[in-house]
């Protein structure tokens, strides 16, 4: 992990101070630096990275632990954690599409209420879709996030007995929510710091989302380095890794200052444990948290299904709820050109998970026959990728990969994938993997079979289903991946993903709903396998159902 890493900014770091040989940069200086911010707009793309970043997660963050403190071992919880799966698989682009045509003057919830409480008979004149402040792009990475740190705050859960301890704080007349705030998440939330951070960098710094969701006039500091990578002019290389340094360090700040506010902010929860306040406003918070946690899906559910029904629409003015009819034709005027990138989309995901796949239960076998017990300091190295900013060191792998020649293929593209997929497969698989029932493994070793026999006939057939949910998981990461397979690709591989975000700029809302769609439902197709091929496997084995 830390390798790819560690060259690619490397390989930032040499053309942003000057040094690039190919390039007639042969001496280090600052000049690109001084180009930077020298451009009008570095101000406002810098102010816009922080704060749309910093917003999402502190807003993701809120949103999740009132979910957990008000429905926790609830039955609507327990419905909450079935929509997890399907939730996740939506990859980041066809979500930010759903959601745009959702709010935008003239989508649906403009329609929806433009009979009875607006009056309108055009779409309204409203900055809603890249507005200045950012704030879609900031609901767009929060309905997308909020999923995501759910499942690592049930990961958490899972660890530490949080049952038992809010029994102990209702017994002792606390109410709900606050003793589970009280006792339960200050531990939570030691656990998943590393994903929050995870999800700080990658918020400050994306680029699918921003380019749908995001403001143009500036775009956000990620946005305006990917424009300066594809321009014609080979001198904005330098500028452009000035400022993915600049991304980098930006980064890095919002981490120190994330950091600092939580020491503060811990030390104030420390008075408040000790004050012994018992009171809440429990109602309040399970109506705000529900109500939150419905519109998030919603956002994506609805969302999905107005993609649907624009790739099937035919004539549609506004204020008309729905089309006045519906047409095969955008599908079957597409359906040629899109197989062929449907096909390359499989291959790339494919391959990239069966790696992450395979390396994944490498490294836990080897824990396992070996007793190793990896710390902190291994889960960092697991987080590298996800918390260095994509554009920092993509930029500087892909200078790397032109020099060696391996740029623009399906190879380069593949390998840069396992970097961001390994990880997700990782911390899916690895709690799975090392709760099994150590036991199952003595009987077979008693019975002749050795540590071979016990991995390949015992072990990996009884965890059937988190390999395959894990392999799920990294499949839905690689489809959704826009920048690697941009810059990696050289803009020679095409995808589901960086097809539809290139026809974001189209506006042609019934082209990007087949493209968006299909994406979605590529991604969606491993979890469906995840569900039935164990159920299949398994019709004749209960006692494995329990494993």
């Amino acid at each position: 992990m830390v390798g790819p890493v560690a060259a690619g900014v490397l390989g930032t770091l040499g053309p942003a101070f000057g040094y690039m040989p190919a390039l007639g940069g042969d001496g280090f200086n600052l000049k690109a630096f001084a180009m930077l911010f020298d451009w009008p707009g570095i101000t406002r793309a810098s102010v816009l990275s922080v704060t749309t970043g910093i917003a999402a997660t502190a807003l993701s963050l809120l949103l999740v632990a009132l979910i957990c403190a008000a429905w926790s071992g609830s039955r609507a919880f327990r419905i909450i954690e079935r929509m997890l799966s399907p939730l996740l698989s939506v990859p980041h682009a066809a979500a930010a599409f759903g959601l745009a045509f959702l709010i935008a003057p003239s989508g649906w919830i403009a329609r929806a209420t433009s009979p009875w409480l607006t009056g309108w008979d055009r779409p309204p004149d409203l900055l809603i879709l890249q507005d200045p402040y950012g704030l879609s792009l900031i609901a767009g990475l929060v309905v997308k996030e909020v999923p995501f740190l759910l499942l690592m705050t049930l990961a958490a859960l899972s660890q530490i007995r949080s049952q038992q301890a809010r029994d102990t704080a209702l017994a002792l007349g606390y109410s709900p929510v606050i003793g589970w705030f009280k006792t339960v998440f200050p531990r939570v939330y030691a656990q998943i710091r590393l994903p929050i951070f995870a999800v700080l960098a990658f918020s400050m710094t994306v680029v699918d989302v921003s380019l749908i969701l995001g403001p143009t006039t500036p775009t956000t500091l990620s946005v305006q380095i990917l424009k300066w990578m594809n321009d014609p002019d080979l001198d904005m290389r330098f500028l452009a890794s000035a400022a993915a340094v600049w991304q980098l360090t930006l980064v890095v700040c919002a981490l120190v200052l994330w950091r600092l506010v939580e020491l503060a902010l811990s030390g104030l929860g420390r008075r408040w444990v000790a004050s012994g306040a018992r009171g809440g406003a429990t109602r309040v918070v399970q109506t705000v948290s529900i109500a939150a946690a419905t519109l998030s899906a919603g956002a994506i559910v609805f969302g999905i299904f107005g993609l649907l029904v624009w790739s099937f629409a035919g004539f549609w003015s506004f204020p008309d709820l729905l089309p006045g009819s519906f047409t095969v034709k955008t599908w079957m005027r597409h359906g040629m050109n899109l197989w062929p990138i449907i096909i390359e989309t499989l291959i790339i995901a494919s391959v990239a998970t069966l790696a992450a796949m395979l390396l994944t239960l490498a490294c836990l076998e080897a824990e396992d026959r070996y007793g190793l017990r990896p710390g902190s300091r291994a889960l960092w190295l697991l987080y590298v990728p996800l918390i260095v900013p994509q554009i920092a060191f993509l930029t500087g792998l892909q200078t790397l990969a032109i020099f060696t020649g391996i740029d623009g293929n399906r190879t380069a593209v593949i390998a840069v994938h396992i970097i961001f997929v390994l990880p997700y497969v990782f911390l899916s698989l690895a709690d799975p993997f090392r709760a099994w029932d150590a036991r199952y493994g003595h009987v077979a070793r008693a019975l002749g079979a050795g540590c071979d026999g016990v991995l390949w006939r015992v072990r990996l057939p009884m965890l059937l289903r988190p390999i395959l949910t894990a392999a799920a998981v990294g499949f839905a990461v690689s489809i959704g991946q826009y920048l690697p397979t941009l810059l990696a690709g050289a803009g020679r591989v095409q995808t589901l993903t960086t097809e539809a975000v290139a026809l974001a700029s189209g506006g042609d809302r019934r082209v990007i709903s087949v493209y968006a769609l299909s994406q979605t439902a590529l991604a969606l197709l491993p979890f469906a396998f995840a569900l039935f091929i164990p159920a299949i496997v398994w019709r004749n084995r209960k006692g494995l159902r329990h494993a």
